[in-house]
C-alpha cells in the first residue's frame, strides 16, 4: 500500500466514494484518486464475476493484490487480467467491472 501511495498519491487525494457496501457478501469497493480498492473480508466465499459500479470508463489492470506469495497468499489472483468497464449503470455508477474476489483478499486496480 505505501508503494502505491507513493505512485497514485491516494492518500492525499479527495474523499472517495464508496461504490459498493455489501453486508451479507461481506465485500467493500471504493474509488480513490482513479483507483478503484476491492475487500472481499468474507472468512469462507469467494466471488467469480462479481459486479463493482465504477465511474470512470476505461481499461483496469491489478496493481496490489494481497493474495500475492509476498504477502503471505496463495496467488489465486491471476494479475495479467485486464478489465474492461461495461458502460451499463451499476450501484450509483455509470459503469461497472467484474473481478474475482477470492475471500480474505484486497486487489487494487489502476486505469492502464
Amino acid at each position: 500500500m505505501n508503494h502505491a501511495e507513493e505512485k497514485y498519491g491516494w492518500l492525499s487525494a479527495t474523499p472517495g466514494y464508496v461504490s459498493m457496501k455489501h453486508e451479507d457478501d461481506k465485500v467493500l469497493a471504493f474509488e480513490r484518486a482513479g483507483l478503484l480498492f476491492v475487500f472481499n473480508f468474507h472468512p469462507v466465499k469467494s466471488f467469480a464475476d462479481y459486479r463493482i459500479g465504477i465511474e470512470e470508463p476505461g481499461e483496469y489492470r491489478i496493481v496490489l493484490s494481497s493474495d500475492d506469495k509476498q504477502f503471505g497468499g496463495f496467488e489465486r489472483i491471476d494479475t495479467s487480467v485486464k478489465f474492461f468497464t461495461v458502460p451499463e449503470g451499476y450501484s450509483g455508477r455509470r459503469n461497472y467491472v467484474q473481478v474475482y474476489i477470492p475471500s480474505r483478499t484486497t486487489i487494487l486496480l489502476a486505469k492502464v
